[in-house]
């Protein structure tokens, strides 16, 4: 049986902008958030990484960080082995296995839809998704494209939630 985790995700990207402040608030309580913001220079990125924590707090939502460099303290960790809660991205099943054997518990399956973020990366598709998804004995993520439509239309194709940027940034 797979540990309860949060089944909504917003991935922090530089794009966002002040929608970043409309995403966190927008986000259901006990909500999970991966902070990324890779471009920014360490000492901009600590300070953002500290505000959006007291949000984080504030609204009761799970906060992973990703990337190299000490931000603070936060829940765990994305794409790397550390700890609290580890989060990894997996674009085809031999990464899913890849992340899983890592000590992953919950792994991104991307990108289902095409993305904004990724406009020239071709899409898995749902089906495609849930393949690399099967079986794993983490919670499994969709990624990439995602809103609550499309949730609900892939849910019973055997993912445990979702994360995106767009969708809670608009």
């Amino acid at each position: 049986m797979r540990a309860r985790h949060p089944n909504r995700w917003l991935m922090t990207d530089e794009r966002q902008g002040a929608g970043l402040w409309r995403a966190l608030e927008r986000l259901p309580r006990g909500a999970g958030v991966i902070f990324r913001h890779y471009r920014l220079p360490d000492r901009e990125r600590r300070v953002l990484f500290r505000a959006v924590r007291r949000v984080a707090r504030r609204r009761g939502l799970v906060l992973i960080v990703a990337g190299g460099g000490h931000l603070g303290r936060a829940d765990g960790v994305h794409a790397r082995r550390g700890r609290g809660l580890v989060t990894w991205p997996a674009h085809d099943r031999r990464e899913a296995i890849a992340a899983v054997r890592a000590g992953a518990q919950i792994v991104l399956i991307s990108p289902v839809h095409v993305t904004r973020s990724h406009p020239n990366t071709r899409a898995l598709g749902p089906l495609r998704a849930a393949g690399i998804a099967k079986g794993l004995p983490v919670t499994r993520i969709a990624l990439g494209g995602m809103d609550e439509r499309r949730w609900r239309r892939i849910r019973a194709l055997g993912f445990d939630g979702y994360a995106a940027i767009d969708a809670w940034s608009g």
